[in-house]
């Protein structure tokens, strides 16, 4: 669920033959709404709590994958992850942060279908609220 003063002029997923593009995604409540802590890596919000909102988001992005696929089945591999964390300029646990994602993405789809590349960057701000923690894009092949 978005903020009502935000306006998004794209698709969360963007389908292309065999190939699916998912828009960067934050973590979310069971509700829709936004999910804290919020603040920065290395600053506000710890290591654990960052692999949490990572999960999280994880679980937003499949969210959306299965509105749009309507079965999760369809995905037959994960191809690139991007993931970006609200960090302040000395913390670099960034790819722990994101492990949060990668370690549900292989717990769900296995070592084969869920093996993914990866990045796992700082970044200065986030949007949303008060600046959502965690935002992670990927790019997935379906049937």
């Amino acid at each position: 669920m978005l903020p009502p003063d935000v306006r998004l002029p794209f698709a969360a997923v963007n389908i292309r033959g065999h190939r699916v593009f998912v828009s960067g995604h934050g973590p979310q409540n069971d509700d829709g709404t936004l999910s804290g802590p919020f603040g920065k890596l290395g600053q506000d919000v710890s290591v654990e709590e960052g692999y949490q909102l990572a999960r999280k988001t994880g679980l937003s992005m499949l969210a959306s994958l299965k509105r749009e696929l309507f079965d999760l089945d369809r995905i037959t591999g994960w191809c690139r992850v991007f993931g970006m964390v609200n960090s302040t300029p000395d913390f670099t646990g960034q790819p722990a942060v994101i492990n949060g994602f990668s370690d549900l993405i292989l717990e769900l789809f296995g070592p084969d279908k869920g093996r993914h590349a990866r990045s796992a960057v700082g970044m200065a701000a986030l949007p949303m609220g008060d600046g959502i923690t965690v935002e992670i894009e990927a790019e997935v092949l379906i049937d």
